[in-house]
């Protein structure tokens, strides 16, 4: 993990990702959602991820950040030193798709946008969303640069990038990148190279949808499901587990839409696994 990110907010080793959900009949009513953002952080969670984008329709963007202000505003403890982390650049779109952007001129409003949203005067951890190839990289990065020389951020990273981009963010950034978010799960392992090149530089890394993504959650079999069963715990905790052992910066951020599933999820910090469990995990 990144020395700046221990120092600035001592991270839980499990983070929430903020319920992503992008259609309207698989969103969680707002009382469950803030008691699973409740039932995290009473668990010891310290990073909430979330999206200016994650919002039923293109019309209320920023939906999901506005659930996480009023959750931390209602939660007995405290926002203390949770840090919120949320996304710029990618967009929803009328018809119900989704689409990049990444001019400054954009991730400047975005950001703007979401400080309002999560009622913030800077953003914990603010991060580009995914590339826009209509744009050259290096003046996305520039974008988030401006903003953390500003404080209107007190962290930058970037998500879904290659080790070039990070590389290249890490440079312009003037080494104060913080994290990279990319997709990581037990199928889906390409992000190994750039889980290499975070350790290299001391950047945090996030893997987003964790357990597989949408749907995918109970899915895990075969060597996850017999590890699960032998220890008595669920497949999905014995998976977080394997992420947390993977290396001491990879701080994965399951989605979560219901307190039991979340506080499963943190009970993974408590789950050792052995060298030959891990092998069988591969």
């Amino acid at each position: 993990m990144s020395t700046r990110l221990i120092a600035d907010v001592r991270v839980s080793p499990i983070g929430l990702g903020a319920m992503p959900m992008s259609v309207a009949d698989h969103m969680p009513d707002e009382r469950q959602s803030i008691r699973t953002v409740h039932a995290a952080l009473d668990a010891g969670v310290t990073l909430i991820d979330t999206a200016d984008a994650y919002t039923p329709t293109h019309l209320e963007i920023g939906h999901n950040e506005r659930l996480v202000a009023k959750a931390l505003a209602t939660w007995p403890g405290g926002p203390g030193e949770v840090l919120v982390a949320t996304k710029g650049g990618h967009v929803r779109t009328p018809d119900g798709g989704w689409a990049v952007d990444g001019r400054p001129a954009h991730l400047r409003a975005a950001c703007e946008r979401s400080l309002k949203a999560l009622g913030v005067e800077a953003i914990g951890l603010y991060q580009h969303h995914r590339p826009d190839p209509a744009v050259p990289y290096e003046e996305t990065v520039g974008a988030l640069r401006d903003l953390l020389d500003e404080g209107k951020i007190r962290l930058a990273g970037i998500s879904n990038a290659d080790p070039g981009m990070i590389r290249t963010a890490y440079e312009i950034l003037g080494g104060r990148l913080a994290s990279v978010q990319n997709r990581y799960a037990p199928g889906f392992r390409s992000s190994e190279p750039e889980i290499d090149v975070c350790g290299e530089l001391g950047v945090a890394f996030l893997p987003w949808a964790p357990l597989g993504g949408i749907g995918a959650a109970g899915a895990l079999s075969g060597p996850f499901a017999e590890v699960a069963a032998e220890r008595g715990v669920s497949p999905q905790r014995v998976c977080l587990a394997w992420h947390l052992a993977r290396a001491p910066f990879v701080i994965p951020i399951p989605g979560a839409s219901r307190p039991e599933t979340i506080l499963d999820s943190a009970a993974a910090t408590e789950l050792s696994l052995s060298e030959s469990e891990l092998a069988r995990l591969g």
